[in-house]
């Protein structure tokens, strides 16, 4: 398409561009509740197209669906969060314990094992050190939530952005198809067909993935949580969530959570019949994902490998790795 341009008309689609890239990053703050609620409404729009096919009129299952999408992120905010704060406090006062086991039960195992005589630790500094880092931890969060509600300016934008995102995400949803139609209009007739051709293989594309992969890793996070309630962890629902959120990346929330998951038995039984059940449940999550999840909701339509995948996520955290 490129080809058939001037010499001009390229500089001037660069300039267009440049200059489109510089007016976005000028107004990134103002644009972030923006971009939020365009990405929900793109992720809710076909659930409004088959309410629409089963006789429903347009705002009606607008409505249908902002109820559930707001309903989802009530309880994700009033009940995971909570929940996960719960266990994390949990966790930590576990560590110390787990220390004390290790130097009295797993080392001199070992030791005997290896035909070694058992060696004495002092973990008391080390105790105090991760206990004392936790204390930093939460006095700084705690600085930091307190300098948040001395500045009122800060509170009411922070209010007008959780305010602007559900009103703006009703709005999209509701003219998401007259909107495309729009912009279809907008394009010159000459380049239509190729826009059009390529727009619609991108969100196939982009539709398999984020609807496919954010179910993937919902269900993941139920068959783990699931999975290690009926083992006994205390952090089950910590773990699990934390295996299901990270499994964006091929394998990487199996390891993640079959690792921190046996480090968590063996902290809270001391023995290693727990660690095979936990070995078990992600076993079976992992046969699931590979069997039916990614058949199922994602396929093979990404045509993304692995490696690529993970070279992506560590690519961009490692340019950006203050991102939550």
């Amino acid at each position: 398409m490129l080809t058939n341009l001037s010499d001009s008309q390229k500089w001037l689609l660069l300039g267009i561009l440049a200059f489109g890239g510089w007016l976005i990053y000028l107004l990134a703050p103002v644009l972030t509740p923006f971009m939020i609620s365009a990405l929900l409404a793109y992720l809710g729009d076909p659930l409004v197209d088959r309410l629409e096919a089963h006789k429903f009129s347009r705002t009606l299952g607008v409505v249908v669906v902002f109820f559930v999408m707001s309903l989802i992120g009530l309880i994700l905010l009033l009940v995971m969060i909570p929940m996960m704060e719960k266990q994390i406090s949990v966790l930590i006062v576990k560590i110390p314990q787990a220390i004390d086991n290790f130097q009295q039960t797993v080392l001199p195992r070992i030791a005997q094992f290896a035909g070694f005589e058992t060696p004495t630790l002092d973990t008391s500094a080390f105790k105090r050190a991760i206990m004392g880092n936790w204390e930093s931890l939460s006095g700084a969060m705690g600085g930091v939530f307190g300098k948040l509600t001395t500045s009122g300016l800060k509170v009411m934008n922070w209010l007008a952005f959780l305010v602007l995102i559900p009103v703006v995400t009703f709005y999209l949803l509701r003219d998401w198809d007259l909107l495309v139609a729009r912009i279809h209009d907008l394009l010159p007739r000459r380049f239509e067909p190729t826009i059009t051709k390529l727009a619609k293989e991108c969100d196939g594309v982009l539709a398999e993935f984020f609807r496919g992969q954010l179910s993937v890793m919902i269900a993941l996070a139920i068959i783990y949580t699931i999975g290690l309630m009926i083992v006994g962890l205390d952090v089950a629902f910590l773990i699990g969530m934390l295996s299901g959120l990270v499994s964006f990346v091929p394998y990487l929330g199996f390891i993640v959570g079959i690792v921190v998951a046996s480090i968590a038995a063996m902290m809270q039984y001391h023995d290693f019949i727990h660690v095979a059940y936990v070995a078990i449940v992600f076993g079976v999550g992992q046969a699931l994902e590979g069997m039916v999840l990614s058949p199922m909701l994602v396929g093979d339509r990404i045509g993304l490998h692995p490696v690529a995948v993970i070279f992506a996520v560590l690519a961009c955290y490692s340019h950006y790795p203050l991102l939550p």
